[in-house]
């Protein structure tokens, strides 16, 4: 695993290893790397695991905070096929669903799950284009794209 400059660090109460391997067996190019007990440190373990490329530390050890709306990843999904199977798959064992295309997976990480075009419609000059996805975007809890991009041209029943 490539150091990274930034890398999240998740630090799970007692989850981290079997997150890991649920997020890896969900994302492409994905893979657990390596996982470290810190004996020192009574039951902690280190885990390291790629998404997607992207490098990650998790840590299982007690007395960590719990996971919350603070701190979330972001999926850009290029069809809303894929969006469906992210959403399907991080819900799946005990997941929730949230508004405005959010889920906390069951292990009390947020996600949100998002058309890759949805950052730029809403950051449109045009205020009326955007105004629409933004109105669009707050009634739906898992993100419909193309009523989305209906909502951005101005072709939305």
């Amino acid at each position: 695993m490539t150091i990274q400059k930034i890398t999240p660090f998740l630090w799970y109460s007692n989850d981290a290893e079997e997150a890991a391997a649920f997020y890896a067996g969900i994302f492409p190019d994905s893979r657990v790397v390596r996982k470290t007990a810190v004996t020192s440190a009574g039951s902690t373990k280190l885990v390291e695991f790629v998404l997607f490329g992207q490098p990650f530390f998790a840590m299982s050890s007690g007395g960590g905070d719990p996971f919350n709306h603070s701190v979330s990843l972001v999926v850009t999904c290029d069809s809303q096929e894929e969006l469906d199977r992210y959403w399907d798959a991080l819900l799946e064992g005990g997941g929730s669903p949230e508004a405005c295309g959010w889920l906390k997976d069951r292990f009390g990480v947020s996600w949100q799950i998002i058309p890759a075009d949805l950052i730029e419609m809403m950051a449109d000059t045009d205020h009326v284009k955007a105004t629409r996805v933004a109105e669009a975007m707050m009634k739906m809890i898992k993100f419909d794209a193309a009523a989305l991009r209906a909502a951005y041209s101005g072709t939305a029943g």
